[in-house]
């Protein structure tokens, strides 16, 4: 699943080819895929000006004119395809040749025409993502949006806040706490092993035993971290590619991600995979120690 670096980047493309446009047509080939009735389309949807794209932790939020929004949540294979009627287009999403070829296909899931004759497919093989269509008042009750903490780069987003959070999940593994998106939005496997390794802190660490200090290191990691993925576009590998239809390089200068065996930039011990909290897990053994006393969660 992209994490908030890539649907940043696809959030760019996207805001520069569609904001100001107008929606002639929506084409609803599997149902599942956009949540809205046929009355609702057509009161809220045709003919309005997409005024805005933003992004929410992992989600799209297209605001229209008038009261509502879609919210978009491409999932693990989703693609946002949009093709200006001269051919060209911009990509974003699960690799593909979708992303390269006419459209719509057998993937595509929905189409959005619009008055200039440009369109936006949505495309989908396994049919887990989706778009939603929702009062824009209320997308901050939407309850995925509901539940999401702060991003990374929000000031909210503070040592304080952080160590909050540490001491009440105290026994979990740290990196489970990061990947909580109710805790830090946007962040997912790859960037909570850059900003571990950033912060010297190996990922097993019992959250509640993270001291003061370390909250303040990992705060500032997460946010270094984040802020370079985001001017990188990305990190980009099987799974995806950028609005523009080039590839993230977050991967080219990533610290540990995928670099088993590679030497740790910090003091050249070779990195190591393991499993934390469920998940492939790269570190350095010698900056970021193993605790003594492993969480039961690891």
């Amino acid at each position: 699943m992209p994490e908030g670096p890539e649907v940043e980047t696809i959030r760019g493309g996207l805001s520069a080819g569609i904001v100001g446009q107008k929606i002639k047509e929506v084409g609803i080939i599997f149902a599942g895929s956009f949540v809205a009735t046929d009355t609702e389309l057509k009161n809220h949807v045709l003919g309005r000006e997409v005024l805005a794209v933003e992004r929410r932790g992992k989600v799209l939020i297209i605001t229209l004119g008038g009261d509502y929004s879609l919210l978009v949540h491409l999932k693990m294979t989703g693609q946002m395809v949009f093709v200006k009627k001269d051919g060209e287009r911009y990509a974003g999403g699960h690799p593909s040749e979708s992303m390269r070829d006419d459209l719509p296909d057998k993937s595509t899931r929905v189409r959005i025409e619009f008055e200039s004759g440009d369109s936006l497919f949505f495309n989908d093989q396994r049919k887990f993502g989706w778009i939603k269509l929702v009062r824009t008042e209320d997308i901050g009750q939407e309850p995925l949006l509901a539940r999401m903490g702060p991003e990374a780069l929000d000031p909210a987003f503070t040592p304080e806040y952080l160590g909050m959070w540490l001491r009440r999940h105290a026994k979990a593994p740290v990196k489970a706490v990061i990947l909580d998106q109710s805790v830090v939005a946007g962040i997912g496997n790859i960037y909570a092993d850059e900003s571990l390794n950033l912060a010297k802190i190996h990922p097993a660490t019992p959250a509640g035993s993270v001291s003061a200090a370390k909250t303040r290191d990992l705060t500032k990691a997460i946010q270094e971290i984040m802020r370079v993925a985001n001017a990188a576009g990305g990190t980009s590998f099987s799974h995806y590619v950028n609005s523009f239809g080039g590839r993230g390089d977050y991967l080219s200068q990533a610290r540990v991600f995928r670099r088993t065996g590679e030497p740790c930039p910090s003091c050249g011990t070779a990195i190591i995979k393991t499993r934390v909290a469920g998940r492939g897990t790269h570190l350095c053994p010698v900056c970021q120690k193993a605790p003594t006393k492993v969480s039961s969660r690891v």
